[in-house]
C-alpha cells in the first residue's frame, strides 16, 4: 500500500509539474503580433517613409528584446509600394492571412485614408505613426483608428502664423499687403494642408495671388513656375513629397523664380539629405513645418526616462545611416509615436483589459492622458473619443517650425520653442532670394 501510495503521489506530482510546465509555455507564449507598413520602394519611400520606418523599427526591437507586460512582441513588415492599393491590399493581407493583432506605421494619407475605412471594417486596431491628413478621421468616428500626430491643417494654419507675426517686422509689410502662394500636391495630405494654408491667409489677411495642387507624380512643374512668376508672391508655401519637390525648386531656379521665404510642410521637406543632394547651397534658409525633431527638443522639459530613450535611437539611426548631417524628424517622429504605443497604451491593455484583443487596445489609448513633455516630440498625448469630430486624434499634438542653416536645423517657431531667430527674407546669398 506504501509503495502504491509513493507511486499515486509521484503520478500527481509529475502531472502538476507537466501543468506547470505547460501553463509556463502557454504563459511564455502570450504575444502582440504587428503589422507595420511604411513605404520601402516608390517615390515615397526616399520622401520620408523609409526614414519613418527605420524609426518605427528601432523602437520595435527594443522592446521586442524584453517584452511587455509578459507578452512577445512580433513584428510582421509590408511595403505599399507608395501606393494605395498595395497598401490596402497589405492591410487586409496581414490581417486576414498573417492574423496580426493590429497594424503599425503608415506615412502617405492618400493610404491612410482608404486603409483606414478598411481596418475598421475589419475591426482591428490601427496605429497611425505619420500620416497627418485631417480627412484620415474627420468626421468618420472610427473606433479603433488612432494618431498621436498632428493634423495636417495644424500644419497650414501655423505656417500662416508665422508669416503673419513676422510681417511687420521682417519685411517691412502689414500681412494686408503681403502677397502668398499656395501650391500643394494634390493628394488627401498637401489638399488637407492647404485648407489649413487657406484659413490661416484668411485670418491674417495675407493676399492670395495663386493656389494650386499637382500630381506628385507630374514628370514636369514648369508651367506652374510660370504661373508663379507672373503672380509674384513674396512667401510661398508649398505641401509636397519627393521627387516632386526636387524637381519644382530646380525648375524653379532654372527658371528664376525669385521669392523673399520658402516654408514647406513635413513630408519631402523633412528629408534634409535628399533636399542637400538635390539643390545644393539652394536648401539653405528653407523653412520646414514638422513635429519637432527628438534631437531638438529641450530635456530638461521632457520627462526624465525620455533623454536616454533619444540617445538610444540616434545610436541606432547612426548605425543604419552613419554620417548624416541632420537626422530627419521622421525618424523620431516614428520612435516616439511607437513608445507611447508601448508604453501607454499596450500595458494599460494588458492589465487593465485583459489583453491585446481591439477592443481592450482602443479602451487603453482613450484613457491615454500625458501632459506637455510625456513625449520624445514634447508635446502630450490625449485621444478624442466617439461622437467628436477627431475621434481617434490626439488633441495635444502640435507642430513646430525649423530652418536649415548651414547643415543644421533649428526651432524658429513657436517663441517658447525657439534655438535661434529665423533668417527672414532670404539673404542675397540664396539662389532664390528677390532681388
Amino acid at each position: 500500500m506504501l509503495r502504491r501510495g509513493v507511486v499515486v503521489a509521484a503520478a500527481v506530482a509529475g502531472a502538476v509539474l507537466m501543468t506547470g510546465v505547460v501553463g509556463l509555455a502557454q504563459a511564455q507564449e502570450k504575444k502582440l503580433k504587428i503589422g507595420v507598413i511604411y513605404d520601402y520602394t516608390g517615390p515615397l519611400a526616399g520622401g520620408g517613409s523609409e526614414l519613418q520606418a527605420i524609426g518605427a523599427k528601432i523602437m520595435i526591437d527594443y522592446f521586442a528584446k524584453k517584452g511587455v507586460e509578459g507578452y512577445k512582441i512580433e513584428a510582421v513588415y509590408a511595403d505599399a509600394q507608395s501606393k494605395p492599393d498595395v497598401a490596402i491590399n497589405e492591410a487586409v493581407r496581414l490581417v486576414e492571412q498573417e492574423k496580426v493583432d493590429m497594424l503599425l506605421g503608415f506615412y502617405s494619407s492618400a493610404q491612410c485614408v482608404p486603409v483606414a475605412a478598411r481596418v475598421e471594417q475589419l475591426k482591428k486596431f490601427m496605429w497611425i505613426t505619420t500620416c497627418i491628413s485631417s480627412a484620415v478621421l474627420e468626421n468618420r468616428n472610427l473606433k479603433y483608428v488612432f494618431r498621436a500626430q498632428p493634423s495636417g491643417r495644424q500644419f497650414g494654419l501655423m505656417s500662416m502664423d508665422f508669416i503673419a507675426q513676422n510681417s511687420k517686422s521682417k519685411f517691412g509689410k502689414d500681412p494686408k499687403d503681403l502677397k502668398v502662394a499656395i501650391i500643394h500636391e494634390d493628394g488627401a495630405y498637401g489638399v488637407d494642408v492647404s485648407k489649413g494654408n487657406e484659413a490661416g491667409a484668411k485670418k491674417a489677411g495675407f493676399k492670395v495671388v495663386l493656389k494650386e495642387g499637382y500630381s506628385a507624380t507630374a514628370p514636369d512643374l514648369s508651367s506652374l513656375v510660370t504661373k508663379l512668376k507672373r503672380a509674384a508672391p513674396d512667401v510661398l508655401f508649398h505641401t509636397g513629397y519627393n521627387p516632386d519637390i526636387s524637381l519644382f525648386l530646380r525648375q524653379a531656379r532654372e527658371q528664376g523664380l525669385r521669392f523673399k521665404a520658402l516654408v514647406g510642410h513635413g513630408a519631402g521637406y523633412g528629408v534634409y539629405e535628399k533636399l542637400k543632394e538635390s539643390l545644393g547651397d539652394g536648401v539653405n534658409y528653407i523653412f520646414n513645418v514638422d513635429p519637432i525633431s527628438i534631437w531638438l527638443t529641450n530635456e530638461k522639459a521632457l520627462k526624465p526616462e525620455l533623454p536616454p530613450m533619444i540617445k538610444m535611437v540616434g545610436e541606432e539611426f547612426d548605425k543604419v545611416r552613419p554620417g548624416v548631417a541632420i537626422r530627419s524628424a521622421h525618424v523620431g517622429m516614428a520612435a516616439s509615436n511607437t513608445y507611447v504605443f508601448f508604453t501607454q497604451v499596450l500595458p494599460l491593455a494588458i492589465k487593465k483589459y485583459g489583453g491585446v484583443a481591439s477592443d481592450a487596445l482602443r479602451k487603453a489609448a482613450l484613457e491615454v492622458d500625458l501632459p506637455e513633455g510625456g513625449t520624445m516630440l514634447g508635446f502630450g498625448v490625449k485621444f478624442e473619443g466617439e461622437g467628436q469630430p477627431m475621434a481617434g486624434q490626439n488633441d495635444r499634438a502640435f507642430p513646430v517650425i525649423i530652418q536649415y542653416v548651414d547643415d543644421k536645423s533649428y526651432v524658429v517657431w513657436p517663441k517658447s520653442l525657439q534655438l535661434r531667430e529665423a533668417v527672414l527674407p532670404l539673404p542675397a546669398s540664396s539662389p532664390y532670394a528677390a532681388k
